[in-house]
């Protein structure tokens, strides 16, 4: 055997040292270019804050909460979904309301659609923490409260519910049928079943009255059945839950029937009150590694979020003080 000595060390290892050094500059390049290093670069060129782009920290977490889920063996299915409830709102022509994301790296495919916010509610003399329908200020997860929650959820079963029927043309009639996806959650956002926080079309019926229909599956004992106009409100707000379009509620049931997924619905109570902070101290959220969108935070001020165990009892004990009147029943249909 031929004795190479300290000449013949060298060069394996510069290799092994040049080898280290080119790992590290490349993660150091991912960092700096604001990406993990495991986000494939189809994925990494939708990350951003502009329109259908998602924000980064929404993105690692929501992939985070998929691939937890899926290492339980609690989600097979090949996509994941998110929200940024801290862009603003908008309709199916406003690219800006795009905020609900349906992600599938398997497929490499990414979709950004607009989805509704919590409209929180005003209590008068008691409390305010109601939202406008652009930019939503107020979040939490008490009862009642019809405030979006942020955190992890899992879809679950979906449930159709008749609302009534509507006129979709001069000769024709149709009902309305409106699934709702229940959401189940996790630390802040466990009482989301109790809460009957979920997904559903953005779509009702307003200006009900009874109609005369007795050959309908839906009448009543003395043959009648709900009749109203059509209200689609995508870029409106919902009481906590998140609406979509009627055409994506459709094809996002599809998606989660009988395969559950993750739900990340940014953000959190430590980022709103990182986020609140740093408005307090005159400090752009970012310096602090915080985020929240630049359009909605001008619009709002400052974020709050209210926690169940602060606003839960207002609820209650407004509730004891102003009793819903008993519903009143529909009137009959003019043409009757």
């Amino acid at each position: 055997m031929r004795w190479c000595g300290r000449a013949c060390l060298k060069k394996p290892l510069l290799i092994l040292l040049v080898s280290i050094g080119l790992t590290v500059f490349g993660a150091g390049e991912n960092r700096l270019a604001g990406q993990p290093a495991d986000v494939p670069s189809w994925l990494a060129a939708h990350v951003g804050e502009g329109d259908d782009q998602i924000a980064r920290p929404v993105l690692q977490r929501a992939r985070a909460l998929y691939r937890r889920k899926v290492r339980e063996g609690a989600v097979r299915n090949a996509c994941y979904f998110a929200m940024d409830a801290t862009r603003p709102n908008g309709g199916e022509a406003d690219t800006a309301g795009h905020r609900f994301y349906v992600i599938c790296e398997t497929d490499r495919s990414f979709r950004a659609i607009a989805a509704g916010h919590g409209s929180g509610r005003k209590l008068d003399g008691v409390a305010d923490f109601a939202n406008g329908r652009q930019c939503a200020r107020n979040f939490g997860n008490a009862l009642d409260s019809d405030l979006t929650a942020g955190g992890a959820y899992l879809t679950a079963e979906a449930r159709p519910s008749f609302k009534g029927y509507y006129r979709r043309s001069a000769t024709e009639d149709a009902e309305l049928i409106r699934s709702f996806i229940q959401f189940d959650g996790e630390g802040e956002t466990e009482n989301a079943r109790r809460r009957a926080i979920g997904g559903h079309a953005a779509v009702t019926l307003k200006g009900m009255c009874l109609r005369r229909d007795p050959n309908s599956p839906h009448a009543d004992r003395a043959g009648y059945v709900p009749f109203g106009h059509r209200v689609d409100y995508v870029g409106g707000r919902s009481n906590g839950c998140t609406s979509w379009s009627a055409s994506d509620a459709e094809w996002l049931i599809a998606q989660t029937k009988d395969d559950p997924t993750t739900l990340y619905i940014y953000p959190e109570s430590a980022d709103i009150a990182a986020v609140a902070d740093a408005v307090t101290a005159g400090r752009p959220p970012s310096s602090g590694g915080a985020y929240w969108n630049a359009a909605c935070l001008k619009q709002i001020g400052k974020p709050k979020f209210w926690s169940r165990a602060k606003l839960e009892p207002l609820l209650v004990d407004y509730k004891r003080a102003h009793p819903a009147p008993p519903p009143k029943p529909l009137p009959l249909c003019s043409d009757q």
